[in-house]
């Protein structure tokens, strides 16, 4: 496993959410609500609920992949149906606004089914006037969280701050500029995987996910 210079990696999630909480502890946050992008996000975000003693829930998005190549990300789409694309991808694989609409319409039917089976019957907690911590284990391209970013901006939240244990540092500066703010530990130069940085970086389960949020719902108790 690499190693940068002077930098310790996580040992896993919760070790990463655990000192992800230290640094946001200092932020001035007004009644905090935590939402993590599922799958991965869950556990760092499950820490920093403790930690700031805030609900903890999910946010969905969803990468939208090129097709024929799915794992090559070109967009990504949120709950609220709020898609981004990256222009430059678009314009090099020459995708119609037919194509786009069509990759547009089969990721929202999956972002609608993970809803209702990590959620399920509840709503989102309301976010308005209250300072969101949005939480990944980690920022590559970073087109998931932005349109995470942008989707929660619509529901006139009074800030919107993305946490991250580690980020390619392009990522974290353009973000940085939807973001109210970005909190990030590490952002090496050559960031080439989210996983790098982590010792054990196992695939979250959606068994797992439930188990964090009902977790936390009960030590939260009723709000």
């Amino acid at each position: 496993m690499l190693r940068a210079a002077g930098e310790r990696q996580f040992s896993d999630r919760h070790d990463a959410g655990d000192r992800l909480a230290r640094a946001l502890t200092e932020k001035d946050l007004d009644d905090p609500v935590v939402l993590a992008l599922p799958r991965g996000g869950v556990p760092v975000a499950f820490e920093i609920a403790r930690s700031l003693d805030a609900p903890l829930d999910v946010f969905v998005a969803r990468k939208i992949g090129a097709p024929g190549h799915r794992e090559y990300g070109i967009g990504a789409i949120a709950e609220g149906d709020v898609v981004v694309f990256d222009s430059w991808a678009v314009q090099a694989l020459r995708l119609t606004a037919e194509h786009l609409d069509e990759l547009r319409e089969n990721e929202l039917v999956e972002l609608q089914r993970r809803v209702r089976q990590y959620r399920g019957d509840r709503a989102l907690p309301s976010i308005a006037h209250r300072d969101v911590v949005l939480v990944d284990d980690g920022l590559a391209t970073g087109v998931t969280a932005e349109a995470a970013v942008r989707a929660l901006r619509t529901m006139n939240p009074r800030r919107v701050m993305l946490a991250v244990p580690a980020c390619a540092p392009e990522s974290r500066d353009r973000l940085a500029e939807l973001a109210d703010e970005v909190v990030c530990l590490m952002a090496p130069a050559e960031f080439r995987a989210v996983g790098q940085w982590y010792e054990r970086f196992d695939q979250t389960t959606d068994e797992q996910v439930a188990d964090l949020l009902a977790a936390r719902r009960e030590e939260a108790g009723p709000r």
